[in-house]
């Protein structure tokens, strides 16, 4: 029998992506569960398997293209009389595998020059009237809209009877950024100061020779959310320097220890260690804000996500309960969320949750960085390259090893004595851990 395959639901809210691996051939004959090609979504690569026994007939894309749930893929044959499912294939994202991390620093962009431009011709628009009627959206769409910094309230819905969908949060974010944009590059004022900015770049051609490429889905994905982070969350960043001579000695001492059970000991596990006992001793960086009802969310688990860099971009996977698990729990989990991630397999919703990043890029180098808060959580917590120093102890220099943290956080919520008192900590407890049991 006939029929065509089409590209099954991917998950919640996913249109679509980019098909990277086609595994099926014109006249190969496949069995139920099978995959016959791999889906880059903005979150992970999905693989899509066969519903049936089937026999492909036609294949109607190739890599590189783009398609949407519901597009027809291949022409196939149901095999061995076998009656075409009436439900959709599930799509199956490989289960994790394993690493460590690294997030990737962004730096915030160079002062721009103090100019007086003109006042602004065209201001964006009011936002519509407030009101009591509860907005008609999903939950999925509330929170898209929460973790953009968007008050639904203020968004026009374009389905039946003024339902917002996802496309209609993300369209208001563009053109909300848009008029910012605009009134910004026609002076909007600043206090007394006005700052220029172009919103259309030049053309960079008349200057040499250029390509251009496009953005793979998960640097798209995360462009738009470190954007709306950096628009939404008033961040300040704390530095500090925590004496690990001692954690290092026992650190390479219980290492074999930790092998056995499938991890690896490594700073960054000691570090997990330590922020979730942090998180419970200072509840404000377990939080969130809510801005559209004045509301501090206080959270009563403590998930913390883990910056892991891979080819395909920076994914941050996220470790649950890290509170309840053991060093060497954490380090077998570490293992496999790295490993997983660097595969492209990691699923969306490995990817949720999280109430406080580490990011570590002690393995690449550098001596600090400015790591951006992974909105909605309110605080990230970086790591850099560790180094023998000369510290003053006791009347004379000593040699001692030496690891930079950076702290940021949203100073809506969280003070600089506050942030510094965290980052204080963790410094006194990987320089004594018994700090941990007090």
């Amino acid at each position: 029998m006939q029929m065509e395959f089409k590209l099954p639901n991917l998950g919640e809210n996913i249109p679509g992506g980019d098909i990277v691996h086609v595994l099926a051939t014109p006249g190969m004959s496949v069995t139920a569960g099978s995959v016959l090609l791999e889906v880059e979504t903005e979150k992970a690569v999905v693989e899509v398997p066969a519903a049936n026994d089937m026999t492909i007939q036609e294949v109607h894309v190739k890599p590189g293209d783009h398609v949407t749930v519901g597009q027809t893929l291949f022409l196939v044959n149901a095999g061995s009389g076998a009656a075409p499912s009436s439900a959709p294939p599930a799509v199956v994202a490989a289960p994790p595998a394993p690493e460590t991390v690294s997030i990737a620093p962004s730096v915030p962009p160079p002062p721009l020059p103090v100019l007086v431009p003109p006042p602004v011709a065209n201001p964006p628009p009011p936002p519509p009237p407030r009101s009591g009627i509860p907005v008609p959206a999903a939950p999925s769409v509330r929170r898209e809209a929460r973790e953009l910094g968007v008050d639904i309230r203020e968004v026009p819905g374009s389905g039946p009877g003024g339902r917002i969908s996802m496309g209609d949060v993300r369209a208001w974010v563009k053109e909300r950024n848009l008029h910012r944009s605009s009134a910004i590059s026609s002076g909007t004022a600043m206090g007394d100061v006005r700052v220029p900015m172009h919103t259309q770049l030049p053309d960079f051609g008349q200057w040499g020779q250029v390509t251009r490429e496009k953005m793979k889905n998960v640097r798209r994905a995360t462009a738009v959310h470190m954007a709306a982070t950096w628009n939404t969350v008033p961040q300040v960043t704390c530095h500090d320097k925590a004496d690990i001579t001692r954690l290092e000695s026992l650190r390479q001492r219980f290492s074999s220890q930790l092998q056995k059970g499938g991890g690896k000991l490594s700073v960054t596990v000691i570090v997990l260690k330590i922020v979730a006992t942090a998180l419970k001793k200072f509840p404000q960086f377990n939080a969130s804000v809510d801005m559209a009802t004045d509301e501090i969310i206080l959270k009563q688990y403590v998930h913390v996500g883990v910056a892991v860099d891979t080819p395909r971009g920076l994914i941050v996977p996220v470790i649950r309960d890290v509170d309840q698990k053991s060093i060497t729990q954490l380090a077998a989990d570490l293992t496999v969320i790295s490993e997983t991630a660097r595969a492209g397999k990691t699923a969306p919703e490995a990817m949720r949750g999280g109430c406080f990043t580490v990011s570590n890029l002690g393995g690449i180098g550098g001596v600090g960085f400015t790591p951006i808060v992974n909105y909605p959580e309110v605080a990230i917590l970086g790591m850099s390259r560790s180094s023998m120093e000369a510290v003053y102890v006791e009347g004379v220099f000593q040699p001692r090893l030496l690891l930079p943290l950076s702290l940021s956080f949203d100073h809506r919520l969280i003070d600089g004595a506050d942030g510094a008192r965290f980052l204080r900590w963790i410094c006194e407890a990987l320089e004594e851990p018994l700090l941990l049991t007090l």
